[in-house]
């Protein structure tokens, strides 16, 4: 998935009128402001009341569902193999967000202040703050990739990281 795929989608989906907000690596490279390496697909958080106008904007954009774990998170992927990972929120009245884990009465949570404004190519996007891209990278075995990603956010936001 390239920062041009990226602003691609973003675009799609502001036509769509809907909101998303970038998470995993291409949302910690937002956040940076540079892209520090390659990415596989792009993690979009988006509004569960807005999610089937989500959905028909990438569908009419060639992507087709690929894995279904809802109401946690679902894919959807391209004929050419890009794949966008969604992630669907419910929002609260002060601006907060809960998503759906796989232990119910432990859902993810996203406060108010973890929405924010990053850059990608110099283009203003929304997406996740430092503090939130490390409460979701835990709880499991890292990849390399996961590693590159938290020494980045230490290394310009000086984050405490799990690993």
């Amino acid at each position: 998935m390239t920062a041009e795929d990226v602003l691609s989608v973003l675009a799609l989906l502001r036509r769509a009128e809907v909101d998303v907000w970038i998470g995993g690596g291409w949302g910690i490279d937002a956040l940076i402001g540079e892209q520090t390496r390659d990415h596989r697909d792009l993690d979009l958080m988006h509004r569960q009341d807005q999610e089937a106008a989500v959905v028909a904007a990438l569908f009419e954009a060639g992507f087709v569902e690929s894995l279904s774990w809802r109401p946690i998170r679902f894919v959807v992927t391209a004929p050419d193999g890009r794949e966008i990972d969604l992630h669907p929120l419910v929002f609260g009245g002060d601006g907060s967000a809960v998503q759906a884990s796989p232990e119910p009465e432990g859902p993810f949570v996203y406060p108010s202040s973890c929405f924010l404004t990053g850059t990608i190519e110099g283009m203003d996007v929304p997406c996740l703050s430092a503090e939130q891209q490390v409460y979701f990278h835990q709880g499991y075995e890292p990849t390399d990739r996961d590693r590159h990603d938290m020494a980045q956010l230490r290394r310009v936001f000086g984050v405490a990281t799990h690993f």
